[in-house]
């Protein structure tokens, strides 16, 4: 058995261009994984290995690799830090123990940082704080250590202080030790030497010190008391009491480097080992049933008990699908059977593969503890828990917001269609935030995701990776409908055409519903008028009609139908009536029930040189945006706003012609809003025109 002690399932993420892959390639290097480092702005790193990747500089798949450190293997993911991409951040960091978040030494928590950050948050996932590109001009440790604070409400715990800044950033001092560790200018990260502490920075370390101590030693009453009564804890027992404190996220200790000229990275290294948990520290997995109902059971890491995995990552390559699988309990052996909960059918485990990037190496078995890829699966998907037949349990599922823009594609070539439609399907499972519909009505493929760039990578892959050429039609935004009125109504639904007829009379209450419910049914039926054996039909009826709302045939949402009587016949009465007048009364009422039109809202966070702020602000009102905060600091403004998506297409480009080229923003959704009348009649006029068209 594996001493599970010595592992470390950790995942690197960040806000894009914060140094995330170019610190796991030094940290590859450090471990011997790697012998030669690749550059991520020469398309090089080991963990970007996909072209678009290497052609745009960034992460968008994370990755997986394992490696080991002083005895430890560690298990490494690097994740995405573009917004458009999060999904990968968060189903990542839902199944691993620890985190490194990586900050720009100069840029400091940028909006992605918050994002992931909350992510963590929400996983209560332990991390170490990594400040990076200190050799940057404009980098300042002390500010990004004040932002974490400030920003993410978060308690770092400074270990290391920077000896320099800018070009004259040399090394760092070791808190614990007051040791500092010096770099030459050879770029080689084994040429340090380990030196005194610089006399101008004895007092400076003396507080820092101090101050690190006296947070460590609140993990544990015992060592406070010693403190207290004037006896410093020895390294030990201080590194004990920091490793209980970031276990339970009662801080977050915080180092700096730059990974890039090779400084620092040892440090974060020994950290992780040293601070950062094990899987058997880590609170168990809840097991739930199939509603999803907690059952009060736990998958605890012991390879001694029944099989409990969860399947966080679906990728297609050459040698066909890879299911990313970690494993909370039990073992996995080649030729296993397996069942997934989520499909109920089982599986046998053909070969199974430890992952370091694109390339694999074949092993045997894993146990509780392990991240692997299954070759070959057939029917799972993310989110899937893979368990022992015997002993059936499921693990909490994740939950994947849903699609905003949607853009409508269709094969360049003649009888491109069964290709297109092969490679999107192997896209989908690889991707639960990327949706594909056929229009019934038009029978064009729409391909719907989290934003611009999440679907032109997408339509880039189908070109390159499965050689389909398509022509993309102009990004749509989701709109939803629901109503303002509450409103009594009844229909009535007659057939007669010999023999046994059809017959439904229902009457029902609609109203508006807590915004984010979606829809709600209930019934109050009482004396037996609609027999209880009905009210599913009735349900279904109204259920299946939502799908279009009366103004411009968006999708209903927020709605609540209350069924509170009617009538029946005991030989013309049939569930097939009943579903047949809710889907009446549904037309019937709607338009009736006061419709109006919403729109996504997304969350803009935009960053801009402090000459340019008065523009930005100016241009994000003109697109129909509320200001919600605006925060200046010496690299600039960060102005928060709550925009509709709609004004949001093209803005990357307006942004940078405004800012000379040094803006950038980032934007999630948010949550839907009434349009406002003249934008709604807009949309209407053009979704009828579109369906006038297809008619």
């Amino acid at each position: 058995m594996k001493d599970l002690t010595r592992y470390r399932n950790i995942g690197i993420f960040a806000h894009v261009d914060a140094g995330k892959t170019t610190t796991t390639e030094r940290i590859l290097k450090l471990t011997g994984k790697i012998h030669k480092i690749g550059e991520v702005h020469e398309g090089a790193a080991t963990t970007d290995f996909m072209e678009q990747e290497q052609e745009r500089g960034i992460t968008i798949q994370s990755a997986a690799t394992s490696c080991f450190w002083k005895d430890h293997q560690l298990n490494i993911i690097d994740t995405p830090g573009h917004v458009d991409f999060t999904i990968e951040v968060y189903r990542s960091l839902k199944v691993l123990d620890g985190g490194i978040g990586v900050f720009c030494g100069s840029g400091g928590v940028e909006p992605q940082s918050e994002t992931n950050w909350r992510y963590a948050n929400d996983s209560k996932v332990a991390r170490i704080i990594y400040v990076n590109k200190l050799d940057r001009t404009g980098a300042d440790f002390y500010r990004v250590v004040k932002q974490v604070e400030d920003v993410l409400a978060a308690k770092p715990l400074v270990m290391v202080l920077p000896i320099g800044v800018e070009d004259q950033f040399t090394g760092m001092v070791d808190l614990l030790t007051r040791k500092a560790w010096i770099w030459d200018d050879s770029s080689d990260p084994l040429n340090y030497q380990i030196k005194e502490v610089p006399a101008d920075m004895v007092d400076q370390v003396e507080s820092y010190r101090e101050a690190l101590i006296e947070l460590a030693v609140e993990q544990d009453d015992e060592v406070m008391e010693q403190y207290l009564e004037g006896n410093e804890p020895d390294i030990d027992t201080l590194k004990r009491c920091i490793r209980k404190g970031t276990r339970d996220l009662a801080f977050f200790p915080t180092y700096c480097g730059s990974s890039f000229k090779n400084k620092g990275v040892q440090l974060v290294l020994d950290a992780v080992v040293d601070y950062l948990p094990d899987p058997t520290e880590v609170k168990p997995q809840p097991e739930v049933d199939l509603e999803g109902h907690e059952t009060g059971e736990f998958a605890i890491v012991d390879p001694s008990r029944p099989l409990r995995a969860l399947a966080f990552k679906i990728m297609d390559d050459r040698f066909g699908a890879l299911t990313f699988t970690r494993l909370y309990s039990g073992t996995l052996s080649k030729g296993d059977t397996v069942l997934n909960t989520a499909t109920g059918k089982t599986e046998r485990i053909g070969r199974l593969v430890e992952m370091h990037a694109n390339s694999r190496e074949e092993i045997d078995s894993a146990q509780a503890g392990d991240i692997v890829a299954i070759v070959g699966m057939k029917n799972v998907q993310t989110g899937h828990t893979l368990c022992d037949p015997k002993k059936p349990a499921t693990l909490e599922p994740m939950v994947f917001p849903e699609p905003v823009i949607s853009v409508s594609v269709k094969p360049k070539k003649k009888g491109g269609d069964e290709k297109m439609g092969m490679a999107l399907s192997k896209m989908v499972q690889e991707d639960p935030s990327f949706h594909v519909e056929t229009d019934e009505e038009s029978g064009e493929t729409i391909l719907k995701g989290m934003g611009e760039l999440h679907l032109d990578i997408k339509v880039d892959i189908l070109k390159r990776t499965h050689g389909v050429e398509v022509e993309v039609g102009k990004p749509q935004v989701a709109y939803r409908e629901s109503i303002t009125k509450r409103l009594e109504d009844s229909y009535t639904h007659k057939k007669q055409s010999g023999g046994s007829g059809q017959y439904g009379k229902i009457d029902y209450v609609i109203e508006p519903g807590e915004a984010g419910t979606g829809f709600v049914f209930e019934s109050k039926v009482t004396g037996g008028n609609v027999p209880r054996e009905y009210w599913p039909a009735v349900q279904k009826g109204f259920e299946t009609s939502i799908d279009r709302g009366p103004l411009a045939g968006f999708p209903c949402v927020d709605l609540k139908i209350t069924l509170t009587d009617g009538a029946y016949h005991p030989v013309d009465s049939s569930a097939m009536a009943f579903e047949i007048a809710a889907r009446a009364a549904y037309r019937q009422s709607l338009p009736k029930a006061g419709p109006q039109l919403l729109e996504p809202i997304m969350k803009v966070d935009v960053f801009t040189p402090d000459s340019h702020m008065g523009d930005v602000i100016g241009d994000l009102n003109r697109r129909r945006g509320m200001i919600k905060s605006q925060d200046t600091n010496p690299m600039g403004a960060r102005i928060k706003a709550d925009v509709p998506l709609s004004e949001m297409f093209g803005y990357i480009g307006d942004l940078r012609t405004m800012t000379s080229g040094r803006g950038q923003f980032s934007m999630e959704f948010s949550h839907y809003a009434p349009c406002p009348g003249n934008v709604a009649e807009e949309v209407i006029k053009e979704a009828k025109e579109r369906q006038a068209a297809l008619a």
